[in-house]
C-alpha cells in the first residue's frame, strides 16, 4: 500500500479546512427544507458541517443498514456486527456519541447501548439522509459529540399532493441471498394526506472470501493459551467456516401508516409504525466451544442447526405526532411540535429458543421549537426537548439494571449577517437523571452545557472559508455507569453473550467535555467544487470501552474507562462535472484518536481514498467507484490491527418512461468485484466477521 499512502499524504498536505459539503444531487428546494428544519438558514450560508444524501445518489448508495449507506461519505464509516448491523461511525465516534433520528426525533432503541444491536431505521424508505457534525449537533443533544444522522421519510406531509404517488421496488443480492421488497403509497382525501409504506427483507448466511475468523486472531489465541498450561487444558478450538459466516441470516418487516391534516398555515400529523427484526449473530463473537479439525475450515452447510448460536428477536412499535404552524404572528415565523412514544424490546436468544437477556425501552420523546422572524439582522430558533425512558436488561443474564432515565434540554441557535461574513451562535443546557430500580446502585444526575460559534467568510465569488468552535459536554450513559454494577471478581461477571464479553461500567464516571474546532475551505466555480475539512476534538475525561487483557472464563473483559483524549482528522471531497454526461468525484479522509495514557483509541477508522465516475447517456447511467483503505496498525490496547483493502464497485441504471407518467428503473450493482477480504477496524467483530465478498445486486423499481 505504499502508493496508497502517498496519495493520503498528498491529500493531507492539501488539507486547510472544510467539511464535506453538498456535492450530491439535491435540488435547491430540498436543501432549503433540510436546513430550515435543522439550522434555519441556507446550507450555502452556514459554516456548520452538513452532509446531504438524496435523489439518485441516495438510491445508488442505499443498503440495508445506515452505516453501509453512509460509508462512502468523507468522515463517515460503518461499524458492522454481521450483515444486519451497521452503525454509523462519524470522525471515529460511535455508539452514544452518534445520535440517530427519524424526522428529527430520536429513535430510542438500544443501538447505542451495544455494538450488536441493530438500529430501528430503514434506509430504503428514506427520501433524504442528513448528517450534522460539529457545533450544529447541539440542536438535538449535547451528547451527540460525534454527529447526528437524521432520516427523513414521507410519513408526514406539509402540503396536499397534486395526484397520488406510488412506488414499488424489489432487489436481490447474491452474497447474502437477500431479497428486499419496498412499497410506498401517498394520496389525499379532502384536506387529509394518507401515507402507507412497507419493507420486507429476508437473507441467508453472508458469503465472504476465505475464512470467516481471521487466522491472525486464531494464532494469537493459540499463543496466549500456550503460555497458560491450566487454561490450555480446557481450551477448545474456535470454530471457523470457509466462504461464509455461520448464523448471519435473518428477516425484517417494517410497516408504517400516517395521516396529515393540511391547514391553511401548517399541518398536524399522526403516524404508527411496526418493526419486526430477527437476525443471527456470527458464532465466533460469543461462542468458543465448538471444535473443528485444524482451523475448522468447512464448506457451506445450510443445515448446521442452531446449537451454540445467539440470535436477536427485535420488536418495536412507534407512535408519532408531528405538527407545524407558520406565520402565527409577525415575529413568529414557525412553531413546531413533535412527539413520539416508542415501545422497544429485543430478546437475545441462545440456541434459538432460550432467552438469555431481554432489553426493554419504553420512551416518550417531545420536541418544541420556535423560529422567530429576522430582528435587527438576527434570525434563529429556540426550543425545548424532553425524553422519559424506562430502559434496562432483564433475565438471568441481565447486566444492566432497569433504570428510569429523564433528560431535558433547552437550546437556542442564532445567525447574523454582516457584509461578507455570516455568524452563528448556539447554546444548550441539558439535565440528565438516572434512577436504577430494584438495585443497590445509586442514582446519578448530570447538568451539562454546550456552546458553539462559527463564522463563514465569502472571500470572493468561488472561495469561502469557515471556522466553527464549540464546547460540548456529555453525561455518561446507563451502560457506562451500571454494567455489572458492584462486580468484585471477573469470574462472577454476568456475561453479555451477544458480544462475547464481560462488560464493566463505573458508577463514579464524570461528564465528558470536549473543545471542538472545524476549519473550512470551499471552492465552488462553475462545474467544479472542492471542500476540505480540518478538525480537532480535545476531550477531557473521555469514556472508552477498553479491552483490559483479563479474561472471564474464555471471554475478554471490556471496561469503561475515563481519560483525556484527542481526535484529529482531515476530510476531502472534490466534484467535477466534466460535461453534461460525465461526472467525477475524489474523496478521502484521515482520522486519528489518541488517549493520554492508553495509546490509540480502539476501533478507529483507517485512512481512506476513493474515486467515483458516472456517465449518463439517454436512459443509461453507468457508475464505477474504487475505495482504498490503509492498514490500521493503531488498533488500540489489546486489539489486533487490520490489513489494507481495496473495494471496486460497478453499477448501471436504465430508465424506461411509461404511459401515465410512470417510470421503470432497471438497475444492477456489482460490489467488491475484486473479492477482497475487508475487515473493518471500527468493528468489535473484525476478527470474526469480514465484510461481504463479491456480490451482484439486481433490481426493478416502478413509480408514478
Amino acid at each position: 500500500m505504499k502508493n496508497c499512502s502517498t496519495h493520503y499524504l498528498t491529500l493531507s498536505l492539501l488539507a486547510l479546512g472544510i467539511e464535506q459539503a453538498l456535492g450530491q444531487t439535491a435540488t435547491n428546494n430540498e436543501i432549503y427544507e433540510l436546513v430550515t428544519t435543522a439550522l434555519h438558514t441556507r446550507s450555502a450560508e452556514t459554516a456548520l458541517p452538513v452532509t446531504i444524501m438524496t435523489g439518485d445518489a441516495l438510491h445508488r448508495a442505499v443498503r440495508a443498514t445506515l452505516g453501509d449507506t453512509l460509508a462512502t461519505q468523507p468522515g463517515i464509516n460503518s461499524a458492522s456486527f454481521g450483515p444486519a448491523v451497521g452503525q454509523a461511525v462519524i470522525r471515529g465516534q460511535q455508539g452514544r456519541r452518534v445520535m440517530n433520528l427519524t424526522n428529527s426525533i430520536p429513535n430510542a432503541d438500544a443501538s447505542g447501548n451495544s455494538a450488536d444491536h441493530a438500529q430501528t431505521v430503514e434506509p430504503l424508505l428514506a427520501t433524504s439522509l442528513e448528517v450534522l457534525r460539529g457545533p450544529s449537533t447541539l440542536l438535538y443533544g449535547g451528547g451527540a459529540i460525534g454527529g447526528v444522522v437524521n432520516v427523513i421519510d414521507r410519513r408526514f406531509s406539509s402540503t396536499l399532493p397534486e395526484k397520488p404517488a406510488f412506488a414499488i421496488e424489489t432487489r436481490h443480492d447474491t452474497a447474502l441471498d437477500l431479497q428486499s421488497t419496498v412499497a410506498m403509497l401517498d394520496f389525499s382525501t379532502g384536506s387529509l394526506v394518507w401515507h402507507l409504506d412497507g419493507v420486507r427483507r429476508e437473507w441467508n448466511d453472508q458469503e465472504v472470501p476465505g475464512l470467516a475468523i481471521d487466522p491472525a486472531y486464531l494464532e494469537a489465541e493459540e499463543e496466549a493459551h500456550d503460555h497458560d498450561e491450566d487454561e490450555d487444558e480446557h481450551h477448545e478450538e474456535v470454530e471457523n467456516t470457509l466462504g461464509y459466516i455461520a448464523n448471519t441470516g435473518g428477516k425484517t418487516t417494517n410497516l408504517t401508516g400516517g395521516v396529515s391534516w393540511i391547514l391553511d398555515s401548517g399541518h398536524v400529523g399522526f403516524a404508527y409504525s411496526l418493526l419486526d427484526n430477527q437476525y443471527g449473530l456470527p458464532a465466533g463473537s460469543h461462542d468458543h466451544g465448538h471444535e473443528e479439525d485444524g482451523h475448522g475450515a468447512a464448506g457451506h452447510d445450510e443445515d448446521h442447526g442452531d446449537e451454540g448460536f445467539v440470535s436477536i428477536d427485535m420488536e418495536r412499535q412507534r407512535y408519532d405526532v408531528d405538527a407545524e404552524w407558520r406565520s402565527l404572528a409577525p415575529w413568529l415565523e414557525n412553531l413546531s411540535y413533535k412527539a413520539s412514544y416508542i415501545d422497544y424490546q429485543h430478546a437475545e436468544l441462545e440456541d434459538a429458543t432460550v432467552v438469555g437477556t431481554r432489553f426493554d425501552n419504553q420512551s416518550w420523546q417531545h420536541r418544541l421549537q420556535l423560529t422567530h422572524a429576522e430582528f435587527n439582522g438576527w434570525h434563529g430558533a429556540l426550543g425545548l426537548q424532553h425524553s422519559s425512558e424506562e430502559f434496562g436488561a432483564v433475565g438471568e443474564e441481565s447486566f444492566i439494571p432497569v433504570s428510569d432515565i429523564d433528560a431535558t434540554g433547552v437550546f437556542v441557535v442564532e445567525d447574523f449577517h454582516a457584509g461578507a461574513v455570516t455568524y452563528e451562535f448556539g447554546a444548550r443546557i441539558n439535565r440528565d437523571e438516572y434512577a436504577p430500580r430494584n438495585s443497590s446502585a445509586p442514582g446519578r444526575s448530570f447538568t451539562t452545557g454546550n456552546l458553539s460559534g462559527s463564522a463563514l467568510w465569502q472571500i470572493d465569488e468561488p472561495l469561502t472559508a469557515g471556522l466553527s468552535v464549540s464546547h460540548a459536554e456529555r453525561a455518561p450513559s446507563v451502560e457506562e455507569l451500571y454494567s455489572n454494577y458492584g462486580l468484585k471478581d471477573v469470574d462472577d461477571c454476568v456475561i453479555h453473550f451477544a458480544t462475547g464479553a464481560c462488560e464493566i461500567g463505573h458508577v463514579e464516571l464524570d461528564e465528558e467535555r470536549s473543545l471542538n474546532v472545524d476549519l473550512t475551505l470551499a471552492w465552488n466555480y462553475a462545474a467544479f467544487d472542492a471542500t476540505v475539512t480540518l478538525f480537532n476534538n480535545d476531550f477531557s475525561d473521555y469514556i472508552a470501552q477498553i479491552t483490559t487483557g483479563e479474561m472471564a472464563g474464555d471471554l475478554p473483559v471490556r471496561e469503561y474507562q475515563q481519560e483525556d483524549a484527542v481526535f484529529r482528522g482531515v476530510e476531502v471531497d472534490v466534484n467535477w462535472q466534466l460535461n453534461e454526461r460525465v461526472g467525477m468525484r475524489l474523496f478521502g479522509d484521515v482520522t486519528r484518536g489518541s488517549l493520554d495514557d492508553s495509546g490509540a483509541v480502539p476501533r478507529m477508522p483507517p485512512r481512506r481514498l476513493g474515486f467515483e465516475v458516472s456517465v449518463a447517456e439517454g436512459p443509461w447511467n453507468v457508475h464505477a467507484s474504487v475505495m482504498m483503505a490503509d492498514r490500521q496498525d493503531r488498533a488500540g490496547q489489546n486489539e489486533l490491527p487490520t490489513d489494507s483493502w481495496t473495494r471496486l464497485d460497478l453499477g448501471a441504471d436504465y430508465k424506461v418512461n411509461l404511459r401515465s407518467d410512470g417510470e421503470l428503473l432497471i438497475f444492477a450493482r456489482g460490489r467488491n468485484l475484486g473479492d477482497d477480504t475487508i475487515r473493518l477496524s471500527t468493528s468489535f467483530l473484525r476478527s470474526f466477521a469480514p465484510e461481504m465478498g463479491r456480490s451482484l445486486e439486481t433490481g426493478l423499481r416502478y413509480r408514478f
